[in-house]
């Protein structure tokens, strides 16, 4: 296994759920304030098949940021991944669903 730099926690979202999305973005950045908010898109980008918004996790936050978002997630699923520079690996193996899997576009890798 390659050294892990970091996760990222993509929760994913339909066009009436961004507002439930955001808060809960922004619910992880107020209990977790290592961890960062990336970008909120709208659309679906990159390999993400719906709305999504990106939160960076430090390896030494995911174990109880993970349990916070099974127990605060909802509705909503979250599509988690390791950073290793293997972009195709950790969109495959290196992955974690809260809620449903959904299928991702790995064309671009």
């Amino acid at each position: 296994m390659p050294t892990i730099r970091d996760f990222h926690a993509h929760i994913y979202f339909d066009p009436d759920q961004a507002g439930v999305a955001g808060a809960l973005g922004q619910a992880i950045i107020a209990a977790f304030p290592e961890t960062r908010m990336g970008r909120v898109h709208l659309q679906p980008v990159g390999p993400h098949p719906r709305g999504s918004c990106q939160i960076t996790v430090p390896v030494a936050s995911f174990a109880p940021v993970t349990m916070w978002l099974l127990g605060h997630r909802g509705a909503l699923t979250i599509f988690m991944h390791a950073n290793t520079g293997d972009d195709l690996a950790d969109h495959t193996a290196h992955v974690l669903w809260l809620g449903p899997s959904e299928a991702l576009d790995l064309s671009r890798f």
